[in-house]
């Protein structure tokens, strides 16, 4: 499982990093979720990757 944590602002990001941020369901600094560990995510986490923190 990794841990997905949004820690900078989505004002003034690209309309694609808030689609990926919105597919990932983080909506507010600080939110986290919990996601299973497949390519899919992890290249969701890559697009958005200066805007969240990943934890393992």
């Amino acid at each position: 499982m990794i841990k997905i944590k949004l820690v900078r602002s989505r004002i003034g990001t690209l309309p694609k990093q808030r689609a990926v941020l919105d597919a990932l369901g983080l909506r507010k600094i600080r939110q986290e979720k919990q996601f299973k560990d497949n390519a899919a995510v992890r290249g969701m986490i890559a697009k958005v990757s200066h805007m969240v923190e990943v934890t393992e």
